[in-house]
């Protein structure tokens, strides 16, 4: 695929990822903290969040299928999830954990599992989708090329 149709599919997809609301604001707030002297800024920071994500939804699965939940060990670790996810822009899982924390609140075992479902639904789409991302930047930067600045404007 020639350069210029490389980069054209990634603002695409690009655009794709917010108009979905798989993405919000804050993705493109992170895009701007990088620069020639850390061209993988957004990546290291979106791997953190991925492996801290996967640590969390592993614990909280374990919380969640304990005899008696702890919620006072559930919603802290729901929280940390809705922050991280809302600090990368995350929409959908920052969403989705809102919801969560409100059934925490409830003490409602049953709702938190649900909640946690739709949390690891959202959380593997977003991982999924900007692993695509990173994909075809990289194939962009491989073939000489740029990556396009992103704006809101759509």
């Amino acid at each position: 695929m020639e350069l210029v149709q490389m980069q054209k599919s990634l603002q695409d997809y690009t655009k794709s990822l917010f108009l979905d609301g798989v993405l919000d604001s804050q993705f493109l707030q992170l895009q701007q903290l990088q620069d020639e002297s850390n061209p993988d800024f957004v990546s290291q920071v979106v791997t953190l969040f991925f492996q801290d994500s996967d640590r969390i939804l592993n614990d909280l699965s374990l919380s969640l299928d304990q005899q008696v939940v702890d919620f006072k060990k559930v919603d802290p670790h729901v929280h940390q999830l809705k922050g991280s996810s809302s600090s990368i822009g995350a929409q959908r899982v920052k969403n989705a954990c809102v919801v969560f924390r409100s059934f925490c609140e409830q003490q409602n075992v049953e709702g938190c599992h649900r909640c946690l479902q739709q949390v690891k639904k959202e959380y593997y789409l977003v991982k999924n989708r900007l692993e695509t991302l990173f994909k075809l930047e990289q194939q962009i930067v491989a073939s000489g090329g740029m990556i396009p600045a992103m704006e809101l404007g759509f």
